[in-house]
């Protein structure tokens, strides 16, 4: 299975990110997924597009392999389009732009699945039972934000992370 994952539609949808600087939105969705895209979204490749430039790269250092891709020229949406026409298996989009979803379930060749962003924010699945039966646990559900970062005001949550030590 392949998750295609919006990037900055989910990070600009997230409470928890929707107030930070695009790097730091960025590297909070793929720090999260690293830890919890498997309890998250389940089993399968993990590729994140975000609109603009920069490298592709893999965040695979302690966790779940995590492909980053950048649409460079044209938009995420016709980046994501692509990726998922080229694949011959299921293909689960995540976004919360249904006209993109849409254009992914006419276009790939296998089945495709459209979710909502929420599935990827912070909060998701919190309280919830794993699907092996098993509690999930708090330990990774912050990974790249500070601890009680939702509950604080959005001057603090710059000034915590552009602290330079």
């Amino acid at each position: 299975m392949l998750f295609l994952i919006d990037g900055y539609n989910v990070t600009r949808r997230d409470p928890a990110t929707s107030s930070l600087s695009l790097e730091a939105q960025r590297d909070a969705l793929v720090a999260r997924l690293r830890v919890r895209g498997r309890n998250l979204l389940g089993n399968g490749r993990i590729i994140v597009v975000f609109d603009g430039e920069g490298g592709p790269g893999i965040s695979a250092g302690g966790g779940v392999p995590v492909e980053i891709v950048y649409a460079h020229q044209h938009s995420a949406d016709d980046e994501i389009v692509r990726i998922a026409t080229k694949s011959s298996g299921r293909v689960v989009v995540i976004s919360g732009d249904r006209e993109l979803c849409a254009r992914v379930a006419t276009h790939v060749r296998g089945e495709s699945e459209a979710r909502g962003s929420e599935c990827c924010f912070d909060a998701a699945g919190r309280g919830s039972k794993r699907r092996d039966g098993g509690k999930r646990g708090s330990i990774a559900r912050d990974v790249g934000l500070p601890r009680g970062a939702n509950s604080i005001t959005a001057e603090l949550k710059d000034l915590w992370l552009n602290e330079e030590d």
